[in-house]
């Protein structure tokens, strides 16, 4: 006789998955964060599943502008239907649990496949229409510019960075459907084949962490970049540097003094990179944290920081030892004037 039932693994994560969706009613589903020079601490669009929170009133001025839509939660169908749907698919992963038949378990996990799907490329029309269809009597037209977010990730807007991402209850629907797919894996017999090829499993997973956690900096362009601090180009490649922030937004600099001020002006940001350029390499960008460091007049540096990076002490000292001069490391010159 072909079983029906489901394992009692597989009802405690359709319930969990139940459960977190139920919590996802009452927390931000996604968040479209902004920053810019005159808001240094950013502006935030939060998207709950009913409405709108965070900056709306600040965003919607700055939109009307630049002859962008104005942002109001009466405007979008979504928030009316979207806290039924969402409650339905809790109800059904909490029913599936509680009867325990395959066929449910089956329906409720592809059915709620479909509906992420159709929701993404309904947030991604929001936003082309939103970047798009912009007021032609606006104040200020840049011919040729759209505003559209980005889908998930960063993008330059302008003197805007938007940074799109899942907040609480999105990460919470995520898991939901994640802990559905491990349900239906195992009922079907994938998730045990999968288990027995563990040391293939683990040495992918370990490439794939490896692959997402790079962090490379992005090549300067001299005599056309500018100095986000100073705003004077960027000429000299022997003394560079450039900042990455964990939103995946880069700042590049002419002098390492630049960047060490512009860090100190901005300490509430939080940054996953900081390069320096290597003094004896052509246009090599080096870890600031792991690099030793001279500072002399003899450099001249393009705002007189006139601090040069090395790739190694010896490289350093051999520099060093011909100016006089001491080699120090970056806790040093981080705080220096």
């Amino acid at each position: 006789m072909k079983k029906t039932g489901i394992s009692p693994l597989s009802r405690v994560l359709s319930a969990l998955a139940g459960i977190a969706l139920v919590i996802s009613l009452f927390v931000p589903m996604w968040r479209i964060e902004l920053d810019a020079p005159q808001y240094p601490e950013g502006l935030a669009l939060q998207i709950f599943p009913h409405k709108l929170g965070g900056d709306v009133d600040i965003i919607n001025g700055l939109n009307h502008y630049i002859g962008m839509q104005t942002l109001h939660a009466e405007n979008f169908v979504e928030f009316t239907v979207l806290p039924y749907i969402i409650a339905a698919f809790a109800l059904a992963a909490l029913l599936a649990a509680a009867i325990g038949k395959r066929k449910l378990l089956q329906i409720v996990f592809f059915a709620f496949v479909i509906f992420g799907v159709v929701a993404m490329i309904d947030f991604w029309r929001w936003e082309y229409d939103y970047g798009h269809n912009l007021d032609p009597n606006a104040a200020i037209i840049v011919p040729g510019m759209a505003y559209q977010p980005p889908l998930i990730g960063f993008k330059q807007l302008l003197n805007f960075g938007a940074f799109s991402i899942p907040d609480t209850g999105g990460w919470l629907f995520i898991v939901a459907g994640a802990m559905l797919l491990v349900a239906v894996l195992k009922e079907a017999g994938v998730l045990n084949r999968f288990l027995n090829k563990k040391l293939a499993g683990a040495t992918m997973l370990l490439l794939l962490l490896q692959s997402c956690s790079s962090n490379e900096p992005e090549a300067i362009a001299y005599n056309r970049d500018n100095c986000s601090h100073c705003k004077m180009t960027i000429t000299d490649p022997r003394f560079a540097a450039e900042v990455k922030t964990t939103k995946g937004r880069v700042y590049k600099f002419d002098d390492i003094t630049c960047m060490t001020a512009y860090l100190r002006e901005h300490n509430e940001v939080a940054f996953s990179g900081l390069w320096v350029s290597n003094f004896n390499g052509h246009q090599e960008l080096i870890d600031a944290k792991t690099a030793y460091y001279i500072q002399d007049e003899s450099f001249n540096s393009p705002m007189r920081g006139n601090t040069a990076a090395f790739v190694s002490k010896e490289a350093a000292g051999a520099i060093a030892t011909k100016l006089q001069a001491a080699v120090t490391i970056w806790d040093s010159v981080s705080k220096s004037e």
